[in-house]
């Protein structure tokens, strides 16, 4: 079962920077939306409106460069989540060629006391793909 969660989108004037190429903001801004929107399919057969992602580590590396009018794809799927993290793992592609990839690291929160939480079983269920 393919676990990965895509996402279509054209590059639009606004995200080009001075160089003539997606401003490297646009794809950490990509990369969140992914996980954003990835989260919400997952957890759409759940409540879980006790608890609230953050980021609290980013890492990415720059391939190649996207520019105006690109279609380009976004992939993401969830790796390891164990403790308090989640790692979740990003790829943005044109043509079938990885442009950008990211790991990045999520800590689970309480929503109500806004302190780190241990990512409860029902959690890790539903990120690790045991139910829908």
């Amino acid at each position: 079962m393919d676990r990965r969660f895509y996402i279509k989108h054209r590059v639009t004037s606004d995200e080009i920077d001075a160089l003539g190429h997606v401003n490297n903001v646009c794809y950490i801004q990509w990369v969140q939306h992914a996980a954003e929107k990835h989260w919400n399919v997952l957890s759409k057969n759940h409540a879980f409106n006790s608890y609230v992602w953050v980021v609290i580590r980013h890492e990415i590396d720059y391939l190649a460069s996207a520019k105006i009018d690109d279609e380009i794809t976004i992939r993401t799927w969830v790796g390891d989540s164990y403790g308090v993290k989640s790692e979740r793992f990003v790829e943005i592609l044109k043509d079938g060629k990885i442009l950008v990839k990211a790991t990045t690291i999520w800590c689970l929160l309480d929503k109500n006391s806004m302190k780190v939480m241990r990512i409860p079983a029902e959690v890790l269920d539903v990120v690790n793909g045991l139910v829908g």
